[in-house]
Parts: C-alpha cells; sequence; structure tokens
C-alpha cells in the first residue's frame, strides 16, 4: 500500500482550508508569473533564500569570532602553564631566618626573606622576583626575562644589572662608605 504524495495545495484543499477557486487562482497566478519571467529574461528575488543565505552568513561570522576568542583563552592558559613551570623548576631556595628584603607589587609593599648573598644579587639585577599564585619567588634573571615574554605581570622585580666596574668609575661618592642602617 503505497500512499501518493500530495501536493501542498492538494492537501489544503483535501483539508478543506482553501477552496477550489482559490487554488485555481493561485495556480494561475503562478503560471503567469513564470510565464513573464521567461519573456522577459527577469530572475526573480526570492526573499527567503536571500535571508537564509544571510543568516547563515552572519552565523558563520559568529563561529568564526567564537573559535577566535576559544582559541586566545587557550594560548592564555598555554602560556600561564609555562609560566607557572618556568618558576617551579628555576626558584631559588628562600630563607626563612635570612633578612627580609621590600619590595612593591600593585603599589603595597611586600616582604621576601631571602639570604644576604641573594639580597645582593637582587639589587645588583642577576636574581629577580616573581609572583606564583599568592606568593613569591625568586629566579635568575634570564628566568625572569623569559617568564616576562610570556606573561609579564609575574615579574615583580627585575633590576637592571649593574656591573662594579663601571659604577665606581663615574661615581662622585664612591670615597664614601654607606651607613648598614640604611636598608628598609
Amino acid at each position: 500500500m503505497s500512499k501518493q504524495k500530495l501536493s501542498l495545495q492538494d492537501q489544503l484543499l483535501k483539508s478543506g482550508l482553501v477552496s477550489s477557486a482559490q487554488a485555481k487562482s493561485a495556480k494561475s497566478d503562478k503560471h503567469k508569473q513564470t510565464q513573464q519571467q521567461r519573456k522577459n529574461n527577469v530572475t526573480v528575488v526570492d526573499e527567503a533564500k536571500e535571508l537564509v543565505k544571510k543568516a547563515q552568513a552572519e552565523k558563520a561570522e559568529r563561529d568564526r569570532e567564537l573559535n577566535q576568542l576559544i582559541k586566545q583563552q587557550e594560548e592564555q592558559k598555554h602560556l600561564i602553564a609555562q609560566v607557572k613551570q618556568l618558576i617551579e623548576q628555576n626558584r631559588q631556595p628562600k630563607d626563612a631566618d635570612g633578612l627580609a628584603y621590600h619590595f612593591n607589587d600593585n603599589n603595597k609593599i611586600k616582604t621576601l626573606y631571602v639570604s644576604e648573598a641573594m639580597r645582593e644579587q637582587i639589587i645588583r639585577g642577576r636574581l629577580a622576583i616573581v609572583k606564583l599564585g599568592d606568593g613569591y619567588e625568586v629566579v635568575s634573571s634570564e628566568v625572569a626575562k623569559k617568564i616576562s615574554l610570556r606573561g609579564a605581570a609575574s615579574v615583580v622585580l627585575l633590576n637592571e644589572p649593574i656591573d662594579s666596574a663601571d659604577e665606581n668609575k663615574d661615581d662622585p661618592y664612591a670615597d664614601y662608605q654607606i651607613p648598614d642602617d640604611l636598608m628598609w
């Protein structure tokens, strides 16, 4: 038992939604329109198709923007993971009983306890202070430069390297001793 598929017009007639006169009128109008298009070689713009194409183009653009945003977020996560790995692999051991080294982070004074040798290296620019989570770590200046390429916000303090020969050559106060109590 195969049923014949009825056209929309036949289905509307069968269900009683339109009369046979309305169906004939619609059919003749469609036929006239087709004849006129052939005669004038005019293509009729189907507004529904144009709207569908426009909607598809807009959806494709939104999808591209969303994919770009997701890609940027994943790259950012990857860079954060690289920074964390660099810090964890290259951090210097801190000295809890050492000297207090004070530094500025987001306009707040923070304190990190380091040994005297580490303090001198931080001042001279050979070591740097970086932020890992809520804490701070000390790493070499080379590692800090690599970290700043990936995430500049992680590097809290990186002094310019000081060469002791250049420092004393042009310093007019080189002959004067600096008091020890000026450490802050």
